[in-house]
């Protein structure tokens, strides 16, 4: 047995839930929060056998893909300005998924 950690953007969610259940597949969602802009994300724990891992993976890779944002670049910290803060906008590559896979010792359904 293995348990899937996957960490994805809350844009592609509901689409990878569905296509994981589509596909046989069930999860538990976790609300989180983290990365580079510190975006929203979902944490998805998904429990499967060994040799059904890749099958996981693959709906992963199909739907989290990921995409170009415009977004403003942080301000300099107050403490260093001086009149004021023109922001400007950066482009960031944002989506995909960060996905671990780890051994489960023990599963129960209770």
């Amino acid at each position: 047995m293995k348990l899937i950690i996957a960490i994805v953007q809350n844009d592609d969610v509901n689409k990878l839930i569905a296509s994981l259940r589509e596909s046989g597949f069930s999860s538990t969602k976790l609300a989180s929060t983290g990365g580079f802009l510190s975006s929203g994300n979902t944490t998805l724990l998904i429990g499967v056998e060994e040799e059904k891992v890749d099958d996981v993976l693959e709906v992963i890779k199909k739907i989290c893909k990921t995409k170009k944002k415009i977004t403003a670049a942080m301000p300099p910290s107050t403490c260093c300005t001086v009149g004021g803060y023109l922001p400007h906008t950066i482009e960031v590559t944002v989506g995909g998924a960060v996905v671990f896979v780890t051994g489960v010792d023990k599963f129960e359904k209770i």
